[in-house]
């Protein structure tokens, strides 16, 4: 029974902001504590759920709302006022190039396997160029969303640790077999961009115009740049992206260290700082109060043992002689089960069940975890709504998350499709 109030939940939740009948936030806090309610839970049983999810994601929540304040910081400084300068010299004001370029650089800098760092660095750069020419900015989240997919593959990302540390092997028998199958997302993506690239030719044309970064921003921008710190602030950024990817510090705390200090030496007065704060503030709010109504909502599902009886479900609709197609079901479900389970849910709850049915048909386990690691939370978690990223990366792009779903779920899960085949052509997968 409670399987079903945990369907329902993430149902109705899903209805209500595609929709657009309630807020985000909103529908994150009062459906998980409606059916809550529902399935028999008293209110203290439900708080403490609620306040357990709101302790597991704080540590993100930290690490967010600092990483965008550094970010917002380096943005007002002037730090990628040459990488747009340049940019916009390359593409000369054609979209395609615009869009492939987006795609090109997001996979580059998701080497490191953290979408959140990539999120505020690509979108940091490219925003102020979808602007100015006036390209569709769901393009630009959607291409960005697509370009972390593949990536995420990587054995050091969160994910795939999950699946490695769950199926207790060793990175290269998840990694190295699903090798060309990454490969195949690279393309696809490319392929992607190029698509939306054309069509955005087609609609806006080649711009020819004349672009001056420096010229084009306001008096209270001018303002804020500092110039002569661009080095500094460059070194800085760079060591912070090696600090966090070495892991030599937490990255909440690496994220409030690295913002004071860019605040204090970029900004030095008191009235600058404040400048800075009150200008980023409520997209600082709007990203953090996101990320603690999500604990709630899946800090709920996860107490209420939801999640654990949604899975166990999911597991009994494999008919026995159907068992050979486990890897291929897993695989092809993997993206859309990024919408209905966290990534703990899905690789401590569910693929160990998959697992473990698994061996009992004679299947090899590990392609489970090859086949989920083709969706679930790489290709899918810039679309869920239940990875704080995400919220990051709609409000960066400033665009609604239910519409960002809408415009690219159906390319994300062409992704995973393209992947799933080419990891059954190359053996990865079996039937």
């Amino acid at each position: 029974m409670l399987a079903w109030f945990g369907f329902g939940t993430i149902l109705v939740f899903l209805v209500l902001i595609i929709s657009k009948k309630m807020s985000v936030m909103t529908a994150l806090v009062l459906t998980p504590i409606l059916f809550g309610l529902l399935a028999g839970f008293d209110v203290q049983a439900l708080g403490k759920f609620a306040l357990d999810g709101i302790k597991q994601v704080a540590p993100t929540g930290i690490l967010l709302m600092f990483a965008v304040l550094y970010f917002a910081t380096m943005l007002d400084a002037g730090l990628f006022d040459p990488v747009i300068a340049f940019i916009v010299r390359t593409v000369k004001g054609d979209p395609l190039k615009v869009v492939m370029g987006t795609a090109i650089l997001t996979m580059i800098v998701h080497l490191d396997g953290d979408g959140t760092a990539t999120f505020m660095i690509v979108l940091s750069a490219f925003l102020p160029i979808y602007k100015q020419l006036k390209i569709n900015r769901l393009i630009l989240a959607s291409v960005v969303a697509l370009g972390v997919g593949p990536l995420h593959l990587v054995p050091w990302s969160g994910t795939s640790a999950r699946a490695i540390s769950t199926l207790k092997t060793e990175s290269v028998h998840i990694f190295n077999p699903n090798i060309p199958a990454i490969a195949a997302g690279i393309v696809w993506v490319l392929f992607v961009a190029y698509y939306f690239g054309k069509k955005e030719r087609k609609r806006l044309g080649v711009i020819e115009f004349e672009y001056n970064h420096k010229e084009n921003l306001s008096a209270e921008q001018k303002h804020l740049r500092r110039p002569k710190l661009i080095i500094f602030n460059a070194i800085l950024t760079i060591g912070l992206i090696i600090s966090l990817t070495k892991g030599w510090i937490p990255a909440p705390a690496l994220f409030v260290l690295a913002s004071m200090i860019a605040l204090m030496l970029n900004y030095p007065k008191l009235a600058d700082q404040t400048k800075v704060l009150k200008s980023h503030g409520t997209n600082i709010f709007l990203v953090s109060s996101m990320i603690f109504a999500a604990g709630i909502f899946s800090g709920i599902l996860t107490g209420s043992k939801m999640i654990e009886e949604m899975a166990s479900g999911l597991v009994t609709l494999i008919p026995a002689n159907h068992a050979n197609l486990l890897p291929l079901i897993t695989a092809i479900s993997s993206l859309p089960a990024s919408v209905l389970f966290t990534p703990d849910a899905y690789y401590f709850g569910v693929v160990p069940i998959l697992s473990e049915t698994a061996i009992q048909f004679g299947i090899n386990p590990l392609e489970v975890g090859r086949a989920a690691l083709l969706g679930q939370m790489t290709v899918g978690f810039p679309i869920s709504p239940l990875t704080a990223s995400t919220f990051l990366l709609v409000g960066l792009a400033e665009v609604d998350l239910g519409e960002h779903q809408r415009h690219t779920f159906f390319w994300a899960w062409g992704t995973t499709i393209v992947m799933t085949i080419v990891a059954l052509l190359t053996g990865s997968l079996s039937i």
